[in-house]
């Protein structure tokens, strides 16, 4: 983050947090509860691989403006039910709807168009690229992209400037400005992480969804990434992760929704979670079981 972020913690993080809390305080700790006002809905979902079914969701809803946590043992569904909601698989039945509007038919461009982003486990930063074309790349809309105005540059000179202004700043945010000229492929596996959520906030997003964002991170960034997700509530977005990391959870989500064998099984805040024997139960019959993702 930059040198001014962690000065404003105290007041605009902890105001954002209060806000989501207080949100949230009436929500009742079961499976598929209702929220006050949710960005994403999601009722009868199922996919099946053959004779495995890996996402029965009979209802879920996530809430605007906070930090969600799925988690649940290996093999739950968590990345499946994750690719359903921004459209880079299909379900079998069920219907869902983001930000009011049928999700159902949309692709995952469109979704994206529509304002709901997502980040991978394994990155997909383009390695032979530099950081900055990364973030370029990342922009909508660009005018210039169309056949016949990609001849004018007067058309799209403007625009340009500006994407290029808005992905320096977003890399100077995540302490990534003095890397913009080098390979993407060049970078950390943190550093691509935080290139990845900086590339998704080009598209100025409402909600981010992220597949295990600490996975394979380096120690050191841990905290940095932490903050800067707290950062996107901050700035007003909705944030739905997936993470296995407690102590991570405990420090930033708002709300967690546990599932285990492809259903929800509970929700809840990180402290009531904590305690659940629904939760203990699917971690230790999961554990017990062997059970692989």
């Amino acid at each position: 983050m930059s040198g001014s972020e962690p000065e404003r913690e105290p007041a605009v993080l902890r105001r954002a947090h209060r806000a989501a809390l207080e949100a949230l305080a009436d929500v009742a700790p079961e499976p598929g509860s209702a929220k006050p006002d949710p960005i994403v809905t999601a009722t009868g979902l199922r996919r099946a691989f053959g004779g495995l079914v890996a996402v029965d969701v009979e209802h879920v809803e996530v809430q605007r403006g906070t930090i969600t946590a799925l988690i649940g043992p290996n093999g739950a569904g968590k990345t499946t039910l994750f690719n359903l909601l921004t459209g880079f698989d299909r379900p079998n039945r069920g219907s869902w709807t983001f930000d009011g509007r049928s999700a159902k038919r949309l692709r995952s461009y469109r979704l994206a168009q529509a304002g709901m982003v997502r980040t991978f486990q394994l990155t997909k930063a383009l390695t032979r690229m530099t950081v900055l074309d990364n973030m370029l790349i990342g922009a909508s809309k660009q005018i210039g992209e169309r056949m016949w105005a990609g001849l004018v540059p007067a058309l799209w000179r403007s625009q340009e400037a500006a994407n290029k202004a808005r992905a320096i700043a977003l890399l100077e945010r995540f302490d990534l400005a003095d890397k913009r000229e080098d390979y993407a492929g060049e970078l950390s596996g943190g550093q691509r992480k935080l290139l990845e959520m900086a590339r998704a906030l080009m598209l100025e997003p409402r909600m981010v969804m992220l597949d295990e964002p600490m996975a394979g991170v380096n120690p050191a960034l841990k905290q940095s990434l932490l903050e800067h997700i707290k950062g996107l509530r901050e700035d007003g977005m909705t944030v739905l992760f997936v993470e296995h990391d407690m102590d991570m959870i405990h420090e930033i989500a708002d709300w967690v929704v546990v599932m285990a064998s492809g259903r929800v099984i509970t929700e809840g805040t990180p402290e009531r979670i904590s305690t659940d024997p629904r939760v203990v139960d699917a971690y230790l019959g999961a554990h017990h079981d062997g059970t692989a993702r």
